[in-house]
């Protein structure tokens, strides 16, 4: 059976922690920041692991990385 391939989108949006969980970026923080507080915008910029339920899918799609 070939390799899988990766999907390149996938790749640019997620990383694999050293435990294997996946890291994500929020939304909403790079246009209409003139009525986010500043509190929500410095949340914002930190990192997330992903929903326990989409983790499958998004697996596959970064088998390699």
């Amino acid at each position: 059976m070939p390799k899988m391939k990766t999907n390149r989108s996938a790749a640019k949006r997620f990383n694999k922690t050293g435990s294997g969980k996946i890291k994500r970026n929020h939304a909403n923080a790079n246009h209409l920041l003139e009525k986010k507080s500043s509190r929500r915008k410095r949340r914002l910029r930190k990192s997330a692991i992903m929903a326990k339920g989409d983790v499958k899918r998004i697996q596959s799609m970064i088998a390699y990385k």
